[in-house]
């Protein structure tokens, strides 16, 4: 069994190389204004939820949040695994994951956000999620624009499961890459700083 699980690992690594490998050009995200950017925090902007429901980022204030890029077919999609279990790890201190289904790269979601969410009960998710969105290029959500203006062209998506660290302040503190899994030690490290800082008051 132990053989099987190691050989099924390897599998899943080498299609997320390939999928890297074939990684088509990502269109430019339009960054917000800087000057309105500048005056916003994560907490001034609204989503919705997978299932239909209002999703404010404000229900969120005070909480460290990681800001995922997820999707169904990538080679990356066992990340959900390390996402659940992060989550698990620090919820009880303030933290949560917050997925945003997107077909941005290679189409590589389901069409509706029910066959997404059915698909993401099966993998045992339970952090929250957003609708199926755009999170680069002219449509991208306004919270990936403000992203976008806060951190730079080279900190936005490159592909599915980008990672966006927000601190109890609502500010950005940085980005990890589609290929830094989420149990990653420097991603822990940043949880658990983001975790230490006092949450803001007001």
């Amino acid at each position: 069994m132990r053989k099987k699980m190691i050989v099924m690992g390897f599998g899943a690594a080498a299609l997320a190389a390939v999928a890297w490998a074939q990684m088509p050009s990502v269109p430019a995200t339009p960054p917000m204004p800087a000057a309105e950017a500048a005056k916003r925090t994560a907490w001034d902007f609204d989503l919705t939820a997978i299932d239909g429901a209002p999703l404010p980022m404000k229900q969120f204030r005070g909480k460290v949040v990681l800001l995922v890029n997820t999707a169904s077919f990538c080679g990356f999609t066992p990340q959900y695994e390390g996402l659940q279990k992060t989550q698990d790890s620090y919820a009880a201190r303030g933290f949560t994951v917050l997925g945003v289904p997107s077909g941005d790269f290679k189409n590589q979601e389901y069409g509706s956000n029910k066959e997404i969410a059915g698909f993401c009960k099966t993998k045992g998710v339970r952090f929250p999620l957003a609708e199926k969105s755009d999170v680069v290029g002219p449509k991208a959500i306004p919270i990936y624009r403000w992203a976008a203006a806060k951190l730079g062209p080279d900190q936005t998506p490159k592909w599915n499961f980008h990672k966006y660290l927000i601190g109890r302040d609502g500010r950005l503190i940085t980005a990890f890459g589609t290929r830094t899994e989420p149990t990653d030690p420097k991603v822990k490290a940043a949880i658990e700083a983001a975790l230490a800082a006092p949450a803001a008051k007001g």
